[in-house]
């Protein structure tokens, strides 16, 4: 969570008092503001895979938190595939070439994927952290060798693959990012506060999809108790469309579909 703040005309981020506490930041804000409770957000029924595309518009197909189960996952027609990470287990180069394979299969003009925190090899200061450590927690991982990992990236040669950076497709600029708040040690884990927000502050002005491994304060980042894990679903704030695509459940079942989307081509190119 961060504050923004007006100096001379320009709009500057600063880390929120609450940024440390997520659940009082969001009893803060929603509780006392009803930020995240209609008429400010209102949730979206997802689009019908047999939905005609409109004619000069653009199909997104997203998903998220395949973790190697990607088989019998029904994927729907659609031009540009989005995927928002935890696409393995613990990111063995063996689970990166099956990832990736499977997207060489797929139909769609042009694929993007970032990292999520199962990607440990993805993360260069993870694993020299982590081969350092005398006690193997990840012992697959553990295992490798340097050269094993050093260039996993190279491996996804089916795709577009984001990292802190941004790529232009069809005129509609993306921009994706792997990181998220500190999790019992995973890979791309940074503290809440300064060190996120640093990363967030890198994120360019004008881009019309931004993709991200988790949500923000209050947007599908709640789930009932019964699920503890996922806030699958659509919310807009009728400004922007928030999606998690999650796949997998907690029990790491592959069973929630992509969801789809479509958005007018700039310029109708």
């Amino acid at each position: 969570m961060a504050r923004r703040i007006s100096s001379q005309g320009k709009v500057t981020i600063s880390v929120d008092e609450y940024s440390s506490n997520p659940t009082q930041a969001f009893t803060h804000y929603n509780i006392n503001q009803s930020r995240f409770q209609p008429p400010h957000v209102h949730m979206v029924e997802p689009l019908p895979y047999d939905a005609p595309k409109p004619v000069g518009h653009t199909r997104f197909v997203c998903v998220s938190d395949t973790h190697s189960r990607t088989d019998g996952i029904q994927m729907p027609f659609g031009d540009v595939l989005l995927h928002t990470g935890d696409f393995t287990e613990l990111g063995l180069p063996s689970e990166v070439k099956k990832f990736n394979d499977w997207l060489g299969n797929l139909p769609y003009e042009f694929k993007v994927v970032i990292a999520g925190n199962h990607e440990l090899t993805f993360d260069k200061d993870f694993m020299a952290e982590l081969i350092k450590q005398d006690y193997y927690r990840f012992p697959s991982v553990t295992k490798l060798k340097t050269e094993d990992f050093d260039d996993v990236q190279s491996v996804l040669t089916n795709c577009v693959y984001l990292q802190d950076s941004e790529v232009t497709i069809k005129g509609f600029r993306i921009y994706g990012t792997p990181w998220t708040p500190w999790f019992n040690g995973w890979g791309f884990n940074l503290p809440r506060g300064q060190s996120l927000l640093d990363k967030w502050n890198q994120i360019p002005e004008d881009v019309d999809i931004l993709m991200t491994h988790g949500p923000p304060l209050g947007f599908r980042d709640w789930v009932p108790k019964e699920l503890q894990r996922v806030g699958y679903g659509i919310m807009t704030d009728g400004y922007t469309t928030f999606i998690n695509s999650s796949t997998c459940t907690v029990s790491f079942q592959p069973t929630n579909p992509p969801f789809i989307f479509d958005l007018p081509n700039p310029g109708n190119s």
